[in-house]
């Protein structure tokens, strides 16, 4: 581990010397996770994306893309594009990314299940804004406003790894 990991703790989120509180999954941490049982996942994933709501705030980082109005997540096991942004209209189960709620208006990826998705192994493991102080997620793990504003400044997509 160094200090540009983001180690979660019993205490919150550790990150460049700083410890965050944080929601987590309404199922706990789990090392077994599948699609829609709420957990977080064990491991160690990279962020590989940042993403923001181009209507609502600047870019926060210069790396991050803007959140179209037909954005979507994939989150359908059947689906091809399991996993993956798609555009709306889309046939399978879906997440929409430009929410009416300020949840995604700065979305921090990461590569869980990603670089090859198995079905069924869960999806969209994001870094986002939490819905209030400490509730829980689906499996994201989710900070205040201001701090996960800090902590997209201070990232390097590809490199900055979650380590739970």
């Amino acid at each position: 581990m160094t200090p540009e990991d983001l180690v979660l703790t019993p205490s919150g989120l550790r990150f460049q010397g700083w410890t965050f509180p944080c929601s987590i999954g309404r199922g706990g941490v789990r090392a077994d996770k599948r699609e829609g049982d709420g957990a977080t996942p064990a491991g160690i994933w990279r962020i590989i994306g940042i993403l923001y709501r181009p209507d609502r705030l600047p870019a926060p980082h210069p790396e991050a893309c803007a959140i179209g109005v037909s954005d979507l997540w994939s989150d359908d096991p059947r689906d091809p594009d399991y996993n993956r942004i798609v555009r709306a209209p889309h046939g399978y189960s879906h997440e929409r990314l430009r929410r009416a709620d300020p949840l995604y208006d700065v979305v921090l990826v990461t590569d869980w299940n990603f670089v090859e998705p198995e079905p069924g192994n869960g999806s969209a493991i994001f870094l986002h804004r939490w819905r209030k102080p400490v509730h829980p997620t689906e499996g994201c793990i989710a900070f205040s406003p201001e701090d996960l504003l800090w902590i997209t400044e201070r990232i390097v997509p590809g490199r900055t790894r979650v380590i739970v």
